[in-house]
Order: C-alpha cells, then sequence, then structure tokens
C-alpha cells in the first residue's frame, strides 16, 4: 500500500480539489493504486454484502498482529472508497480498527454528503464488515 498517501495526506489532497468533480477523480485515482486482487480472492466469501457494486475484501493479520487488507471493486468510484477506507485502517492492529471511527474523517472530507445513499450504504457495509471480522481477531 506504499502507493496510497497516509491519512494527514488524503486529507490535504482532499481539500486541495477545487470542487466534487476533482474529488470524485481523486476518489477513482486512489482506486486505480490499490494492488490488484488475485482472481481467485473474488469469492463469495470476501464479497461485502449491502454494497450495489460487487465488492470483495480480503483481511489477514501479518506476523505483528497488524491487519492486512486487501479488496476489489467493478465500480470505479467504489474502488476509490475502498482505497479510502484502507488508508483510514493502514497499520492498525484488529483492535484498533474495532475502537477506530472513521465518521470525523468522513465530515472532514465532506464525503457522505456528497456520496448517493446507495454509495453511503455501500460503504457503511464495507466498514461495518471489516470492523466486525476485525472484532472476532481482537
Amino acid at each position: 500500500m506504499a502507493a496510497l498517501p497516509d491519512k494527514d495526506k488524503l486529507l490535504r489532497n482532499f481539500s486541495r480539489c477545487a470542487n466534487w468533480e476533482e474529488k470524485y477523480l481523486y476518489i477513482i485515482e486512489l482506486g486505480q493504486r490499490l494492488a490488484p486482487l488475485a482472481v481467485e480472492q473474488h469469492r463469495p466469501e470476501n464479497l461485502i454484502q449491502g454494497c450495489q457494486s460487487q465488492v470483495w475484501i480480503v483481511m489477514q493479520l501479518d506476523d505483528h498482529n497488524v491487519m492486512q487488507l486487501q479488496g476489489d471493486s467493478d465500480a470505479a468510484i467504489v474502488k476509490g472508497l475502498i482505497a479510502v477506507v484502507f488508508i483510514l485502517f493502514h497499520q492498525m492492529t484488529p483492535r484498533d480498527i474495532v475502537d477506530f471511527d472513521v465518521r470525523p474523517w468522513f465530515e472532514k472530507m465532506a464525503l457522505t454528503h456528497h456520496l448517493t445513499p446507495s454509495r453511503s450504504q455501500g460503504l457503511e457495509a464495507m466498514i461495518r464488515t471489516i470492523r466486525t471480522k476485525a472484532a472476532l481477531l481482537a
């Protein structure tokens, strides 16, 4: 995930966008930076329920008890939203993920105010699934 910015740089870059068209383009660019998800990871158990688009998220613990996240979507904007979520949860343990509230970050970016209801629901489904799986590993 070296190609993705950290949380603070994400917020700075997002605030530098002149309008929502630029912000959407930046979100799409972030999605393009995600490492590709192997074809065999596009399995039903990795599919996130509650998303209008197809979203796959794979979670694994590394040797340091840090959650490693990989994901993909069939929609460019949604793939970018996956990248945003991954940036927010980067280098966290399962317990950190469970305890971390992403909503203030979304508010700082005014992200939830500019997403369609179906994208907002999908974003919530992604976060809920990641937190639920993290809770099982914590």
